[in-house]
This record gives C-alpha cells, structure tokens and sequence, in this order.
C-alpha cells in the first residue's frame, strides 16, 4: 500500500514559521499575495527556523522498517528552491525515501496514483481531493481534530491504524 506524507505541517513546522514571516511584512491575507510571497520566501532561513515535528523522521523511519507500506513524501512547492531545500533536508534524515514536489497551482491526487493509497495530510482540502479521487485521507492535527476524518498526530500511529 502506497503511504504519501506531506511535509508542511506534518513533518516541519514550516507552515507556523512562514505565516509568522508574512505577518511580519504585512503581507496581505489573499491568495495572490500569499502566493508571490511563497515564491519569494528564502526556504534556507524558513527551514532553519522550524522544527521537526513530533519525531516525525524517527517515526517515519519506523514506519519503512514495519514494512507495511511504500512510503513517499508528497509536499506542495511554489518554487523550485523550495522544492530543492525540502528534497535536502529530508534526505538527510531519510536517505531512501522518494520525495515527490507538486506544484502548488496542481493539486496532489493528480501527481500520483491515488487509488487505494493513503494520504497524511494536515490541510483538510487536500484530503477531501484525495478522497473524492479514490484515496484514504489521514487527518494530521496536534489537537486531535479530524475535520471528517481519521485523525494521528504522531506518524507511527499509522502502523496500528492499517
């Protein structure tokens, strides 16, 4: 079974980091603003400033070693330095595992077979897609908030959940 992890918000804090930048430079709340805003931000200093998130490469790695599934990491990008620093970051913490950048104006079931496969994700649209195209979507919430779905917030309750 095919396991996609997203990456902001799940792995990394980088999701708290970045809107706090914003903020700070009084960048406007709408789409266009936040999106010329990712594509400007210095991922190096973004990814510096956040934190792994609840073991998330430990537990990661936990969840390759049960063997139960393929395990991928699926994260939106708006650039490709971002795209670029994420692949980094992550394979130096878990050299084996496929690390699948999306555009941000694509959504993630259109990258990858979907039927069937399972997707962790704290962004409830993303799950929503997914389900619609014919996949599992894991809620990941550090309140323990669902919004309709399955919920963990440590990566290895995957192993008991399927």
């Amino acid at each position: 079974m095919n396991l996609y992890i997203d990456f902001d918000g799940v792995i990394y804090n980088t999701i708290d980091v970045s809107y706090k930048i914003a903020e700070d430079e009084g960048i406007n709340k709408d789409y266009e603003s936040y999106y010329q805003f990712f594509k400007s931000l210095d991922w190096c200093d973004v990814l510096e400033k956040s934190s792994e998130i609840n073991d998330a490469f430990k537990a990661i790695r936990k969840i390759i070693d049960s063997k139960k599934f393929n395990v991928f990491v699926l994260t939106h990008v708006v650039s490709l330095e971002e795209a670029e620093f994420k692949v980094n970051l992550i394979k130096d913490h878990i050299s084996d595992i496929t690390v699948i950048p999306v555009p941000k104006n694509l959504p993630k079931y259109k990258m990858v077979d979907v039927k069937d496969s399972i997707l962790v994700d704290d962004y409830p649209e993303n799950l929503r897609e997914w389900k619609k195209a014919g996949g599992i979507g894991i809620r990941f919430d550090l309140d323990m908030d669902g919004k309709g779905f399955p919920v963990i917030c440590h990566l290895d309750e995957l192993i008991e959940m399927f």
